[in-house]
């Protein structure tokens, strides 16, 4: 057993990582922000130990860079980025939708009754910000909606990868989305009938709403390639 000292330093480290994430989601920690070790412990109130540690976490999960005289810098993801991971999230998910309908559903309903509410739930929140245009709302719930619905797949690796993606990509998107009049008509909404065609195992009702998600994303890209401003921009406008 782990000494009691190093389970409080590994929960420390992963409180720090969890605030510091909630800061970059937020936007008040930009694209392109410096900071130290030092300034963060400060921040914090704690030791520079498992700040350092949060931080390089943080850098593992692409959301920060490091410079050996620098310090960390928030990632600056481009337009281009946001496409590929638009992109490799839907080869991911196709595979996901043809391995929810494989097994049959006596053997597979007992362990998703009970997820499926959850899911079910976190839709229902999920939409209802995205429809009000709640962004900060939005972000959590959007989170551990696809969390959730994720663990039916019963694979971790891959819902972790998935999770990672949207992440990033709430990473990039808030310093855009903040300020824009026309919020509400990019924030996709349509949590409760992803969740409706898997419940009634509808496959092509499924595909069309994981098409339907992609697709907003990626026309909200061409937009931001288009007539979007530019990163810097977007941060003096957030």
């Amino acid at each position: 057993m782990c000494p009691s000292g190093a389970v409080t330093r590994s929960t420390l480290r992963q409180q720090i990582a969890d605030a510091l994430r909630d800061e970059v989601l937020a936007g008040r920690l930009l694209p392109g922000r410096e900071f130290t070790v030092k300034q963060i412990a400060e921040q914090y109130g704690v030791s520079a130990t498992p700040v350092r540690e949060a931080l390089f976490d943080l850098s593992a999960q692409g959301l920060l860079e490091s410079d050996q005289h620098r310090g960390f810098r928030v990632h600056q993801f481009t337009v281009a980025d946001y496409r590929a991971m638009v992109e490799a999230r839907a080869l991911v998910m196709d595979g996901v939708i043809r391995d929810v309908f494989h097994e049959p559903v006596a053997e597979r309903r007992a362990d998703y009754r009970d997820a499926l509410v959850s899911v079910r739930r976190r839709a229902e929140e999920a939409a209802r910000a995205a429809r009000s245009g709640d962004l900060d709302i939005l972000i959590g719930y959007d989170l551990r909606f696809w969390r959730e619905l994720g663990g039916l797949i019963g694979n971790g690796y891959i819902s972790d990868f998935l999770h990672r993606l949207r992440v990033q990509a709430w990473v990039f998107a808030v310093p855009y989305l903040r300020g824009d009049a026309d919020l509400r008509d990019w924030l996709w909404n349509g949590h409760t009938e992803l969740v409706a065609a898997i419940t009634h195992r509808d496959r092509e009702a499924l595909r069309a709403a994981i098409d339907g998600y992609n697709g907003h994303a990626l026309s909200w890209a061409d937009r931001l390639a288009g007539l979007g401003p530019s990163a810097e921009e977007a941060e003096e406008r957030a």
